[in-house]
């Protein structure tokens, strides 16, 4: 099982971001994974940005503000997150995650919650 996160990059204050996260070795749909991103930031602890069920219920920290979007296609076994206005505070590595939805106990902002994780792809954004 492999996810791979990818669409990280440099950007200005206010700039926007699409991140991807293709996962191979499983399948999203047939087991209904719940899937989520994560980030951390240098000398901070890996925190809950956003989750989307297998159903397609969306879940948001509250520092998102309404600035990011999740979706999925599991046609394609990948996952985004669209980040628009971002901020400087918002520079980290995303990391993006998978759970089998058919296991009871989900709880969607937990790290331990989760199965799977990917390698993480970096964000910065300058002020």
């Amino acid at each position: 099982v492999q996810l791979q996160a990818s669409g990280g990059g440099s950007v200005q204050a206010g700039g926007s971001l699409r991140l991807s996260c293709a996962a191979s070795g499983l399948d999203l749909s047939r087991n209904r994974y719940h899937m989520g991103w994560f980030r951390q930031a240098p000398g901070k602890e890996r925190e809950f940005v956003t989750a989307i069920r297998s159903g397609g219920r969306t879940h948001f920290a509250d520092f998102v503000e309404g600035r990011f979007t999740i979706s999925r296609d599991d046609a394609k076994n990948t996952m985004y997150l669209q980040m628009n206005n971002l901020k400087p505070e918002d520079t980290a590595i995303y990391y993006c995650t998978a759970r089998n939805g058919l296991r009871v106990g989900y709880e969607y902002s937990s790290k331990g919650t989760y199965n799977y994780w990917g390698q993480g792809t970096q964000v910065t954004v300058s002020s």
